[in-house]
């Protein structure tokens, strides 16, 4: 059976579903499905309207509820004992405008395309008007609810809500509370063999009593429904920065993490997070905090692939360019995960439509962003929301250290874990350091997008504001006739979601966009990146690039710098000579960089004749004349 959201009853020991359809106004009206039973009118919401005679079993329920009980059920479920599990108070009859109630559409090509902010079919993307029980994924008709049973290894399966179950937060359900224990395989190690291992990894961990790195999923202990859709989705074996950060998060410890963009990082929290939020009550109990729409609508796609078939398992998504109601809505429904920016997060809170007193897993993604000024008080609001004994994880493929001391406000004895170089740019990434003036550099895009060897499309060029991006695709188009279009926080967030998902199909063969896809996004089809404005801080150029190495895959970046850049000089230098990347004459010849380089050597000499605590035992010892 299908269950439209605002229809969904939950009743003593049975929770049973009704084919009528979602309520399409954004204005907060309900939906009211009306049934009687043993005498009695009840109403659970607006659209769909039943009528009342057709009851096998004597009792008033129309034939269309009936139908949904087994035979051996449906006299249970009509008589006067059954309808001790109906609502006690009956409600107002719904009114007859809307006795007839359209039915369920039979194939997808009948249904619509979603409108912004409406929920989406998981299988072909059209609007999911309803909820399949059996999955708790949002489907657009019969024909693809039973792909997803199908890819759920379920298939079809007689109704047996008939049957009272166990709440899923009884001790007796099989995916009630889980908790996080160390493989024998792993216990079994001894402490140097673990040390080698981290070694080859590049893993460096610190912190109190950090828990061992797992080489494979199994040894996460994971619930089986939740292990299935894990090689389901692809994962097979889990990625540098998954060993150490999954039995750290699951275990559920605080955590402070940097890896490289592309590396996994989402599936390395989103774990914990399911596993916190399973068997638990109908108020929220994580929170994911992103700095951007496209990267929160992301991980929640990931997150409900991730939850396919777990009871009781529903997302939130509360960013701006959504309208308003739509998400006060879909807090209304036994929410346990939030994903959502700061800013509508607040909005919402401020109109105390969400309570997130039940928190007990806070996610901070792209950290070294959200913990900055203009993110940092957002943050810190929302976080005086929750209660100060949840666990906190902070990811980023940078963490400068100005972030990480202000993490340790916080946090309570995190864990440090760093994958690699620190704040390096991804080692999938080919880097590519152009020097090229400003009026020579539309002339220089032209010809990377005109060479048969570099141009792979799409490609993806990152600018500095968003004149300059409309500017510059209109500029693409007109010269080399290649279909490009531009992004950025000025444009609609349906057609920011649109651009998105032409670029993830192919549709378009260059995109110019400002910061706004520069971080988290899983462009895996991107292989060539173009800075035609070099970012203004190194932590965004190693974001940009990145987005041409997700998930493993090889790819180019090409960056435009001139004078105009030459306060970045030394810093890209730094982190760009270490990967074997020839750097251009004027830079590595360039005074502005060899001032920079002193100005470093001296700030180092003089932080090395600080007294500290290491150095403290050192002097007094050097001073000390009694001794000889």
């Amino acid at each position: 059976m299908f269950v439209p959201r605002s229809l969904k009853v939950k009743r003593a020991g049975v929770e049973e579903s009704f084919p009528a359809k979602r309520s399409r106004s954004c204005l907060g009206e309900t939906d009211v499905l009306s049934t009687s039973c043993a005498g009695k009118e009840y109403q659970y919401g607006r659209s769909a309207q039943l009528s009342d005679t057709g009851c096998p079993g004597g009792s008033g329920l129309s034939t269309e509820i009936c139908a949904v009980y087994s035979p051996a059920s449906l006299t249970d479920a009509c008589s006067p004992a059954g309808s001790a599990l109906l609502p006690e108070a009956p409600l107002p009859q719904s009114s007859p405008e809307n006795a007839e109630e359209e039915p369920v559409k039979s194939f997808s090509k009948n249904q619509r395309w979603p409108e912004p902010g409406e929920p989406v079919c998981t299988q072909c993307g059209r609007y999911g008007e309803y909820v399949c029980h059996q999955t708790e994924q949002d489907v657009c008709s019969l024909e693809c609810k039973a792909r997803g049973l199908l890819q759920a290894g379920e298939g079809p399966k007689p109704p047996e809500h008939a049957v009272p179950t166990l709440p899923p937060n009884t001790p007796h359900s099989p995916e009630h509370r889980y908790r996080y224990q160390e493989h024998p395989f792993i216990a079994q190690l001894q402490d140097d063999q673990v040390l080698r291992l981290q070694e080859q990894l590049g893993l460096s961990v610190r912190g109190p009593k950090p828990p061992r790195p797992i080489v494979e999923f199994e040894h996460c202990g994971l619930p089986k429904t939740l292990q299935e859709n894990l090689f389901r989705a692809g994962y097979e074996v889990p990625t540098r920065v998954q060993m150490q950060l999954l039995p750290a998060g699951l275990a559920g410890r605080d955590v402070v993490a940097s890896a490289d963009t592309g590396s996994g990082k989402s599936l390395a929290f989103l774990l914990p997070v399911i596993t916190k939020a399973m068997g638990q009550s109908e108020t929220p109990v994580a929170l994911i905090l992103t700095p951007t729409r496209e990267l929160a609508i992301q991980i929640e796609r990931q997150a409900k692939e991730l939850m396919t078939g777990l009871p009781n398992m529903r997302t939130a998504l509360l960013v701006g360019g959504i309208p308003l109601p739509l998400q006060l809505h879909r807090l209304k429904q036994s929410i346990q995960v939030i994903i959502a920016t700061p800013g509508r997060l607040l909005e919402i809170l401020k109109q105390e439509s969400v309570e997130l007193g039940c928190i007990q897993i806070v996610v901070v993604d792209e950290a070294d962003t959200m913990l900055k000024m203009g993110f940092q008080q957002q943050v810190l609001e929302v976080l005086e929301s929750t209660p100060k004994d949840h666990q906190t994880i902070l990811v980023s493929a940078t963490i400068p250290a100005g972030i990480e001391q202000f993490a340790n406000q916080l946090l309570q004895n995190p864990l440090r874990i760093t994958i690699g170089e620190k704040n390096l740019p991804c080692s999938n990434v080919r880097q590519i350091i152009l020097w090229v003036e400003e009026p020579s550099k539309k002339k220089k895009l032209f010809e990377i997008l005109n060479d048969g060897k570099l141009f792979q499309p799409p490609v993806l060029v990152f600018v500095d504001c968003r004149l300059g991006a409309d500017l510059l695709s209109d500029a693409i188009r007109k010269i080399t006739e290649l279909h490009c279009v531009s992004i950025h926080s000025e444009k609609t967030q349906s057609e920011r979601t649109s651009i998105l998902q032409g670029l993830l199909k192919g549709d378009y063969e260059v995109v110019v966009s400002t910061g706004v896809l520069g971080r988290g996004l899983d462009l895996v089809n991107v292989k060539l990146v173009v800075n035609f404005d070099m970012p203004s801080s190194m932590d965004e150029y190693v974001h940009q690039i990145g987005r041409a190495g997700r998930l493993g895959h090889k790819g180019t970046a090409i960056t435009f710098v001139n004078k105009k850049n030459k306060n970045l000089f030394w810093d890209v230098v730094k982190r760009v000579k270490p990967t074997g990347s020839i750097l251009p004459p004027q830079l590595l010849y360039s005074p502005y960089l060899h001032d920079q380089q002193k100005k470093e050597q001296k700030a180092k000499q003089s932080q090395d004749q600080l007294v500290t605590g290491d150095t403290l035992m050192a002097l007094i010892r050097k001073h000390d004349k009694t001794k000889k």
